[in-house]
């Protein structure tokens, strides 16, 4: 009885923790903060289906949705490459964007090429294309 208590407890208690005096509290030590967000202008050319239509970069992941499922995998940058993989999803049934989500998903892939000027970023492989805005936070 005493571990259950332990085993629901120590979430709580995690959330509660804060770090120690002189803890780097900077980007680099919240994995969970994303280094930069951008929003989806256009996927393989047609609007994003739902505004909620995101990218997120971490430091070594990235993170993305189209306004239903969510998607990711570890992330390398080499070059002017993503290298994503494996790529992981939720896979709730999301009537009108499945199409955009699946394009998306093997996209990011592809390991795609892609470039970053005047905040905005295009990502490309064989297949697909996305331009994206960066989010202003």
């Amino acid at each position: 009885m005493i571990r259950q208590t332990l085993l629901i407890a120590l979430p709580f208690l995690a959330a509660c923790a804060t770090p120690q005096a002189g803890a780097d509290t900077g980007p680099e030590a919240r994995p969970d903060m994303p280094l930069t967000s951008w929003t989806f202008v256009s996927i393989d050319g047609q609007k994003p289906v739902s505004e909620r239509a995101e990218l997120r970069i971490y430091e070594k992941r990235i993170a993305a949705t189209v306004g239903c499922n969510g998607l990711g995998g570890d992330l390398q940058i080499v070059a002017d490459q993503l290298k994503v993989g494996p790529i992981i999803s939720t896979q709730m049934y999301c009537d009108g964007l499945m199409e955009q989500e699946r394009a998306v998903a093997e996209l990011l892939g592809a390991s795609p090429a892609f470039f970053v000027e005047n905040g905005h970023m295009g990502i490309r492989s064989e297949k697909h294309v996305a331009e994206l805005v960066r989010k202003v936070v």
